[in-house]
C-alpha cells in the first residue's frame, strides 16, 4: 500500500463517515476496505486502486442516499489529489468501480474492481444485516414506534434479501452466498426475525447509563 496514498485518505476521507448515519459510519466503510483487500488478494489487481474504491464508495452519502454512488463516483474523479497516484485510465475504472457497486442496480460491474467492492459492500451476517437496518430506520425515520420499525426492517429484508429479493452476488470464491442463505432461514422463520429485530432494537434505543457522582 502507498503510505502517502494511505496517509491522505486516512486524514481527509475516511472522516467522512463519521457524518453520515449509522449504518454507514466509519466502522462500515473499514469493513468494506477490509473486505476489499481480503477479495483482492485472489486476483491480479492494483490493491491501491481496491483500496481507494472501497474508501471512497460511500462519500456521495453527503448528497442523500439515492444518488449516493453517483455522487461518490464524481467525489472520486474530481479529486485532485488522487492524480498523485493513479493515471486518469486508472481513475475512470476506479470511478466507474464505484459507480457500480450499489446493491439494487441492475447490472453487472463493468470490471472487477466493481466486482470486488459491490461484494465487499455485502456484509451478510443476520445480526449485522438486522442491526445496521435498525440503525438506518431510528436515523432517517425517527417518527416511528417500535412496531413500525419492525415493520419497514422486514419489507427490507424481504425486498433485498429473501429468495427473489434485488441483492445479486457477483464472485463466486466470497462467503456471501453460504451467509445470504442463513440469512434467508432467519427471516423465514417468525419467531427468529423478530427476536433478532428486539435485540438490535433495544440495544440501538438503549440509554446510556449516567456518569457516576464524583467522591468527594
Amino acid at each position: 500500500m502507498n503510505p502517502g496514498l494511505k496517509r491522505y485518505i486516512e486524514r481527509e476521507i475516511i472522516p467522512r463517515y463519521e457524518h453520515f448515519d449509522r449504518a454507514h459510519d466509519v466502522g462500515h466503510v473499514r469493513t468494506v476496505i477490509a473486505r476489499s483487500l481480503e477479495l483482492a488478494a485472489r486476483y491480479e489487481v492494483d490493491a491501491d486502486m481496491v483500496y481507494a474504491i472501497a474508501a471512497y464508495h460511500d462519500t456521495g452519502l453527503v448528497n442523500g442516499r439515492e444518488n449516493h454512488h453517483l455522487d461518490a463516483g464524481r467525489i472520486l474523479a474530481a479529486d485532485r489529489e488522487l492524480r498523485r497516484w493513479f493515471s486518469e485510465e486508472q481513475i475512470r475504472t476506479m470511478r466507474e468501480a464505484v459507480e457500480d457497486h450499489r446493491a439494487s442496480s441492475k447490472n453487472a460491474p463493468r470490471s472487477i474492481y466493481g466486482r470486488i467492492v459491490a461484494e465487499a459492500d455485502r456484509v451478510i451476517d443476520p445480526a449485522t444485516i438486522i442491526r445496521r437496518t435498525v440503525q438506518y430506520g431510528l436515523d432517517h425515520c425517527p417518527e416511528l414506534d417500535r412496531e413500525g420499525h419492525f415493520a419497514r426492517c422486514l419489507e427490507h429484508l424481504h425486498n433485498k434479501y429473501a429468495e427473489g429479493g434485488y441483492l445479486k452476488l457477483w464472485i463466486p470464491e466470497s462467503e456471501n452466498a453460504r451467509r445470504l442463505e442463513a440469512l434467508r432461514e432467519v427471516i423465514r422463520d417468525p419467531e427468529r426475525i423478530r427476536k433478532a429485530f428486539d435485540e438490535a432494537f433495544d440495544a440501538e434505543t438503549a440509554k446510556p447509563p449516567l456518569p457516576e457522582p464524583e467522591k468527594r
